[in-house]
């Protein structure tokens, strides 16, 4: 089963809206079909009333992310499983154009759209591919940008469980600033010399030669 391909269907609605930041661009019907990608007959039954119903869905499958973000596993779990209870899936299997050295076709699973409305297909799609990758990677594998104010969602797919960033724009701009955190950090420690310092340290010999030898000619 496509399990990275299904858990991106999540990633993709939480990221549709910054909440620190204020932005929020799920606010029409292409928007939303925009989400489904290549699906496009999925994203043809998509109506006025799936934009609200699709910003529920999301505001709780970010619940989901900021539970496993904070540790709680129990509860990202539960959040997880009320969504699966609501947006059952229907699995079939599939075998599309792809086929072997003998002509038949690779079967394999495929999660099939719900045909009752664009939001009721799309989040069982996003719950169910969470799920499978919460279970085979472990909760710590859903995580929340940690560039401030970002705080976009995103799966851990590294070897060494080591992601914390949504993208590699955004751990730049978190690195640089960590950078020029500790500068100001170095350059407020007492007992380091700054430029100030050395220039006024520099400055009083000559003043002080100064006066000895305008005492020199005074005498």
């Amino acid at each position: 089963m496509e399990l990275a391909y299904y858990s991106d269907y999540a990633v993709r609605l939480v990221n549709t809206e910054e909440p620190a930041r204020g932005k929020d661009t799920l606010t029409s019907v292409e928007a939303v079909r925009e989400l489904f990608g290549a699906n496009q007959s999925a994203a043809r039954r998509t109506t006025d009333a799936d934009v609200t119903r699709f910003r529920s869905v999301r505001a709780r499958l970010r619940a989901v992310f900021e539970a496993a973000d904070t540790g709680d596993e129990t509860l990202a779990v539960d959040l997880l499983n009320s969504l699966l209870l609501e947006f059952p899936v229907s699995p079939q299997i599939s075998g599309h154009d792809f086929r072997d050295d003998d002509g038949r076709p690779l079967w394999h699973m495929h999660l099939a759209d719900h045909p009752s409305n664009a939001t009721a297909g799309y989040a069982a799609i996003a719950a169910m591919g969470l799920a499978f990758h919460l279970t085979e990677y472990g909760v710590d594998r859903l995580g929340l940008c940690e560039a401030a104010p970002c705080r976009n969602a995103y799966l851990d797919t590294s070897t060494n469980r080591s992601r914390r960033y949504c993208s590699d724009r955004c751990a730049t701009r978190a690195n640089v600033a960590a950078y020029r955190a500790r500068k100001r950090l170095e350059a407020a420690r007492p007992g380091l010399p700054d430029k100030t310092g050395l220039a006024a340290d520099s400055a009083q010999p000559s003043s002080a030669q100064g006066e000895r030898r305008s005492d020199l000619s005074g005498r």
